[in-house]
């Protein structure tokens, strides 16, 4: 899952007509605008490719429709930031170094791209089955996927945590960032047509590693190199594993977690490469400063 490859490019392609479609010519100009800032240039794309990945592991007959999986997940994350970003959430002003979706366009716009994204998001796995044996797994997929966004364990019940009184730190962060992780995985080998539930414990271990990373880097890193505010836990008093661990203990946690990855890939055909492939991903999650640390 680094560099540029194929599989990657195909998945740009894929994800600029998903947008293109919504943000045509008879999209109002504001939401159609919003809706490119909220998804180019992207992020490390790091859930469509691991979606991507465990369907080629599984040696998937059906690139359309994992390619459209793909897009979907990589659409409701999308979604989820815009939302996030708002000023009744995070109050962001900055996202991926850039103006967040409701500084650039205003609280009205940006609630209903966040909307808009999602939608578009089903709608591509729609499209993208295109054959009887796509047909047949779109149940399956879109179960999944809806699973990951929604309540009560998706990326909309992880949201609501943080307006709970009190929050479990593990339910929280399953939800909140592991949901969708579980659904990237889950749906790569539901567009492959194998069975997706051995799949979920490796979403699972990458949503909690990243998680773990993203606390840290919360805590340690500066908005420049973030791309986005940092300090929001402690400014916000979110529950986070820096907080409960701190720094070392985290950073300790997400070293564990790394390596519970690489035991959670189920046997496949691809496995081999599979594992080197969420490896190097992983690898990414730890700071720079820690892993010198580390040495």
């Amino acid at each position: 899952m680094g560099g540029t490859t194929d599989t990657e490019i195909a998945f740009e392609q894929a994800l600029a007509a998903v947008i293109g479609h919504s943000a045509g010519p008879d999209c109002p100009p504001l939401l159609a605008q919003a809706l490119l800032h909220a998804v180019f240039p992207g992020g490390a794309r790091i859930r469509p490719k691991l979606c991507l990945a465990v369907a080629t592991a599984n040696q998937c007959g059906e690139p359309e429709l994992a390619l459209a999986a793909a897009c979907a997940i990589e659409l409701l994350h999308c979604a989820s930031l815009v939302h996030d970003d708002l000023p009744c959430f995070d109050g962001a002003d900055t996202r991926r170094g850039k103006p967040s979706v409701h500084r650039a366009f205003g609280e009205p716009i940006a609630v209903l791209a966040g909307d808009a994204l999602i939608v578009a998001g089903f709608e591509s796995i729609g499209r993208g089955a295109a054959s009887v044996d796509a047909l047949a797994r779109l149940p399956a997929l879109l179960a999944i996927i809806g699973r990951g966004c929604g309540a009560p364990m998706g990326i909309c019940a992880g949201q609501a945590w943080e307006s709970e009184p009190a929050v479990d730190l593990v339910r929280y962060h399953q939800a909140k960032t592991g949901s969708l992780f579980v659904a990237a995985t889950s749906a790569g080998a539901a567009a492959a047509g194998v069975n997706a539930l051995p799949w979920r414990s490796l979403g699972e271990c990458i949503g909690a590693a990243y998680q773990v990373a993203d606390d840290i880097q919360d805590a340690i890193a500066d908005p420049d190199t973030l791309g986005k505010p940092c300090h929001q836990d402690e400014a916000l008093q979110r529950p986070s594993a820096v907080s409960e661990l701190g720094i070392e203990g985290a950073a300790d946690s997400l070293r564990k977690l790394i390596e519970q990855t690489m035991d959670s890939i189920p046997p496949c055909a691809g496995r081999e490469q599979l594992q080197l492939l969420v490896r190097a991903q992983a690898q990414t999650f730890l700071p720079k400063s820690l892993n010198r640390r580390a040495a």
